[in-house]
């Protein structure tokens, strides 16, 4: 699975297990809904580390709880040439 992809579920993972949607999320981690609402849909392909940790500090969750997911076994970079 592409980091993209599991980063995508993983959002959604948490969102439905924190009964919260994505757009109080953002709310509470200061952040702009697009930015959540766009790495949910997958349409960011490297969300950047400062977004993951906002997301994160809205969940009340650690950078390694993130992470800490079989989602992340086994995942693999964008391929850059296929872009």
């Amino acid at each position: 699975m592409l980091i993209s992809e599991a980063i995508k579920h993983r959002i959604n993972e948490l969102l439905k297990q924190n009964n919260i949607s994505a757009y109080k999320l953002s709310l509470i981690a200061g952040m702009s809904p697009s930015i959540i609402s766009d790495c949910q849909r997958g349409k960011v392909k490297e969300p950047t580390i400062s977004s993951i940790i906002l997301i994160c500090e809205g969940l009340g969750i650690e950078l390694k709880d993130f992470f800490d997911s079989p989602l992340f076994q086994d995942v693999e970079p964008i391929d850059r040439f296929n872009k």
